[in-house]
């Protein structure tokens, strides 16, 4: 019987500890990157003018793609680790019929890599 216990115990707190894997301490934590990479020599070789295909085909496909606002894409960049944010960036780029017409580069938060 305290066998039996014993097993039952050790079953139950291996349940119940099976999902609080935030308190297990982890010795690896990989690095996340979200959303379209966005460098600055990239944003530099847009201008007015350009097609919605080459804007496509030089930053790739807009993370968002707004059916009310056809004429807006957005491209959004963070990398982290863990719970630390490293580097955010936001691009919104504004069309007018086919062309770009308008490039807004939003607040970009970068910190010094450790």
């Amino acid at each position: 019987m305290p066998h039996m216990l014993l097993r039952a115990t050790g079953l139950l707190s291996l349940v119940l500890t099976a999902g609080c894997a935030s308190l297990i301490p982890s010795f690896y934590t990989p690095p996340v990157r979200q959303g379209n990479y966005i460098d600055q020599s990239t944003v530099t070789q847009l201008h007015s003018g350009m097609s919605k295909q080459q804007v496509q085909r030089l930053l790739g496909t807009p993370l968002v793609a707004d059916p009310f606002h056809q004429s807006r894409w957005d491209y959004y960049y963070q990398y982290g680790k863990g719970n630390h944010i490293t580097e955010q960036r936001h691009l919104t780029l504004f069309f007018s019929g086919d062309t770009l017409d308008r490039i807004d580069s939003g607040p970009t938060a970068e910190s010094p890599k450790n």
